[in-house]
């Protein structure tokens, strides 16, 4: 199985997002693309394994969404994260995108503020923008080591009568923070007080590294539940993304009336067959595989960790305590934005998210993505070293 993980897989002839959009994105087909968050590892075998056994009937019609996979996800959640969760409240969605979607739809009108934490997951942005309503900026602090946390003095100074739900990213993405009790504690009571509702996305939540622990916020105050809903799903644990299957879970009856009365005038149906199969494989066989993945991603931020160590006054990292993204800290270039990008795609021949992307707070930043074989990561290390041990700044 380890081996299988480490095992350099060539998506370039696929339909795969990360090659197909390379050029249109940066300009060239020239460099290494290590930018949207799905995995350049294989898919756990169990899945196939499941979908084949499936493709042995002759006939793919309409299908719900069974309640098998809901138990699956909710007995995972019980041994993962230690929370009991009703399949009664679990309801399938297309994607967590979709679901914030909804959620702002529900839970605000038009011209209401909806807060955002930058620098932060970017559909965030636009989802508010695209449905009319305003975009209530309350930036992570980060402190001289360059952790980050919630501003609760600048949320408090910010939040006016029109303020109706905050989109939380926990685990983070893109900074890879895994948030105590006691902050969630310091933000759930500012939402408890304002009557705000809180759309969780923690689509990252199985991919936590030793020495920290996600906390769903329905576990912190029970008072809380009648405000919070969680995305999930097995896009990110599982590199599931192109089966399009996630869930949201609502555990209060008005809340889950107010979501599903946009929710069903969609009309997303229970989604495909091929996702409830994969969604429940995952859940039921996959968390070997979700053990080794762990380990693997660990490796590969130490490896790039130590690999960039001579030139942290350069391009420095805090390693994630969650998901298999790194949040590059490039300030000590010494060079705009514009020039970051130029300088990662013409020098490096690196293909990253810029950190702008994620709000003007992601300024002089990258996002990596190391859900990739040793070998990639190796020729990734090699590009960034050939050039930094040469650099001068302008």
């Amino acid at each position: 199985m380890g081996k299988k993980l480490d095992r350099f897989i060539d998506r370039s002839k696929t339909n795969a997002e990360k090659y197909r959009l390379t050029k249109e994105l940066f300009g060239t087909d020239d460099l290494l693309p290590m930018w949207v968050a799905d995995m350049d590892i294989a898919t756990p075998h169990c899945v196939f394994k499941d979908i084949k056994k499936r493709l042995k009937h002759p006939l793919l019609g309409y299908e719900e969404f069974p309640k098998t996979a809901k138990r699956a996800q909710s007995l995972w959640l019980e041994d993962k994260h230690q929370i009991k969760i009703d399949i009664d409240d679990i309801i399938y969605s297309p994607s967590v995108v979709t679901s914030i979607n909804i959620a702002i739809q529900a839970f605000t009108n038009i011209g209401d503020e909806v807060i955002v934490q930058p620098p932060v997951y970017f559909p965030f942005f636009s989802s508010i923008k695209n449905n009319n309503r305003k975009v209530l900026y309350n930036p992570l602090k980060k402190s001289d080591q360059g952790i980050y946390t919630f501003d609760i003095s600048d949320l408090i100074s910010k939040i006016t009568p029109k303020t109706k739900l905050l989109l939380l990213c926990s685990p983070h993405n893109p900074v890879g923070r895994v948030y105590t009790k006691d902050e969630l504690k310091q933000l759930l009571d500012i939402c408890i007080k304002y009557n705000i509702v809180i759309f969780e996305d923690s689509i990252h939540s199985d991919i936590v590294y030793k020495g920290y622990k996600y906390i769903p916020i329905s576990s912190i105050d029970k008072e809380i539940k009648k405000l919070a809903i969680t995305a999930y799903g097995v896009g990110k644990t599982f590199n599931l993304a192109g089966i399009s299957t996630s869930t949201v879970v609502i555990q209060d009856e008005e809340l889950k009336k107010r979501f599903l009365s946009v929710y069903n005038s969609i009309h997303f149906a229970q989604g495909n067959i091929f996702g409830h199969i994969a969604f429940e494989s995952a859940y039921t066989k996959g968390a070997k595989w979700q053990r080794k993945s762990i380990k693997h991603f660990s490796k590969n931020i130490d490896k790039l960790y130590k690999a960039l160590l001579p030139y942290k006054h350069l391009i420095t990292f805090n390693k994630p305590q969650a998901t298999y993204l790194v949040w590059l800290d490039c300030s000590g270039l010494g060079i705009s934005d514009k020039q970051l990008k130029k300088f990662f795609i013409e020098d490096l021949k690196l293909g990253l998210n810029s950190g702008l992307s994620f709000g003007k707070d992601g300024s002089k930043h990258m996002r990596i993505n190391l859900a990739v074989s040793s070998e990639v990561l190796e020729d990734a290390i090699n590009r960034m070293v050939k050039v930094l041990k040469n650099y001068h700044k302008i």
